[in-house]
């Protein structure tokens, strides 16, 4: 952890997207797919999970398309394509209680950006039910995109030179300490998020002024 003494005031607040900003469920997301794919969901979730195929698709590694395809060849079904997307998609809910922080960060005049794991299908979907993330956001470090995924310090590098920041200038927050631990490696100031509370006070502490 930084000392305080030594936290300087960031240029670009960096937030996760599932678990931060929305709250999402593997299981629905597996129970979905299965009904959509006429297959159990434990054999959605062996295909998705318990494979590389989700993790290669969060990463750039293959396409839509390609996801597609290996999700029939591993479990023997042929779904519909789009009602496959729209299953594994349709998990998510905003976290209400980051709505006001968000909304204060933006009036205030703070950069702020995205910075995710996550897949085309999953970021496209968020895009069109979730306004906020274009309107607010004005980085979007997606993993598909930069062919990266957290904890690996080229997600970190790229979403530091797309805000025009340097590594120490931007401040970062994540469920997962991982990825916290992955941030801070490349010399971002980085916190885990457990509650809006705890982050609210995270952020204060660097010259953040929220009133909530």
């Amino acid at each position: 952890m930084t000392p305080p003494s030594l936290i300087t005031r960031p240029k670009i607040l960096f937030f996760d997207l599932g678990m931060v900003l929305l709250r999402f469920d593997v299981n629905v997301m597996c129970r979905q797919v299965g009904v959509a794919a006429g297959i159990p969901a434990e054999a959605a979730h062996q295909a998705l999970f318990e494979s590389p195929l989700q993790r290669d698709y969060e990463s750039g590694r293959v396409t839509t398309r390609q996801f597609y395809e290996s999700f029939c060849r591993q479990t023997g079904a042929r779904p519909d394509f789009d009602a496959l997307l729209q299953a594994a998609s349709d998990i998510f809910e905003l976290n209400a209680s980051m709505i006001p922080v968000v909304a204060h960060l933006y009036r205030g005049g703070w950069r702020l950006g995205l910075l995710s794991n996550t897949c085309a299908c999953h970021w496209e979907h968020c895009l069109r039910r979730f306004r906020m993330l274009s309107e607010l956001f004005d980085v979007h470090a997606v993993s598909f995109r930069i062919g990266a995924a957290k904890p690996d310090a080229a997600i970190f590098r790229a979403a530091a030179d797309m805000a025009g920041a340097a590594p120490h200038e931007a401040f970062f927050t994540d469920d997962i300490l991982g990825h916290v631990e992955g941030a801070r490696a490349v010399g971002f100031d980085a916190v885990r998020y457990t509650t809006t509370p705890r982050l609210v006070a995270d952020l204060q502490s660097r010259g953040v002024r929220l009133n909530l």
